[in-house]
């Protein structure tokens, strides 16, 4: 199981926000090089450090565990589904044109 996950999932959303560290540390209460020891694997927070930087970043603990837990897919497909919703009907039926071949392909494998 890789863990490091946690941190890049971390550091994405806080950059997402244009913090820096100091920043994200602050709010939660902890130091930045903590936050820098998390992002970069070397650190899981604790439970409620955890809990206190995902209602900081105002993030889901879904997307913070996204490459982690077992249902990591079905968060990345929300993702999708929710991008693709944004786009015009036409650019949406391509998208899900080419899914289908690319599906009708790996069924035959």
């Amino acid at each position: 199981m890789d863990m490091s996950s946690i941190g890049k999932n971390i550091r994405k959303k806080r950059l997402a926000k244009s913090w820096n560290q100091e920043t994200l540390a602050s709010k939660v209460e902890v130091t930045a090089s903590y936050i820098g020891m998390i992002e970069r694997g070397e650190k899981i927070p604790r439970l409620g450090t955890f809990i206190r930087i995902t209602n900081e970043l105002g993030a889901t603990s879904d997307e913070i565990l996204e490459g982690v837990i077992n249902r990591g897919y079905e968060v990345r497909m929300s993702k999708y589904m929710e991008k693709i919703g944004r786009l015009p009907k036409e650019e949406q039926n391509r998208i899900f044109d080419l899914l289908d071949v690319m599906l009708e392909r790996g069924s035959r494998n």
